[in-house]
């Protein structure tokens, strides 16, 4: 009974953190998705599925409030697809371990980029 309750608040908090800083629920559900016994890259894997349905609904919100401009996200989507590609084929290669160092580093970048800006 305690693992539902701890799927449940993990679900809403990734569904916070993507609502409010786009994909955010990342930050929470690899490393929960660890924790539960998920190897690093399946838990990273997961996560993805995770935030990308969690982001078609946040698309659909943004756009029903009318903050959403397509014309700008249209310019990085291929680049993005083409780095999606990229990382999902990179995974397999990288240790779990480095995998996880290389995850915290950009936690730890990006906290401090935003705490300075």
């Amino acid at each position: 009974m305690m693992k539902k309750h701890v799927d449940y608040l993990l679900g809403t908090l990734c569904g916070i953190l993507n609502g409010l800083f786009g994909s955010g629920g990342g930050i929470a559900a690899v490393p929960c998705l660890e924790k539960s016994g998920i190897d690093a890259k399946k838990a990273h894997a997961t996560s993805v599925a995770l935030i990308f349905t969690l982001s078609l609904f946040t698309t659909a919100v943004y756009y029903i409030q009318g903050k959403l401009d397509f014309s700008l996200a249209w310019q990085y989507i291929p680049w993005g697809l083409a780095g999606a590609a990229a990382g999902a084929l990179l995974l397999k290669k990288i240790p779990d371990d480095l995998l996880r160092r290389l995850f915290g580093i950009i936690i730890l970048i990006s906290s401090v980029r935003i705490l300075l800006t």
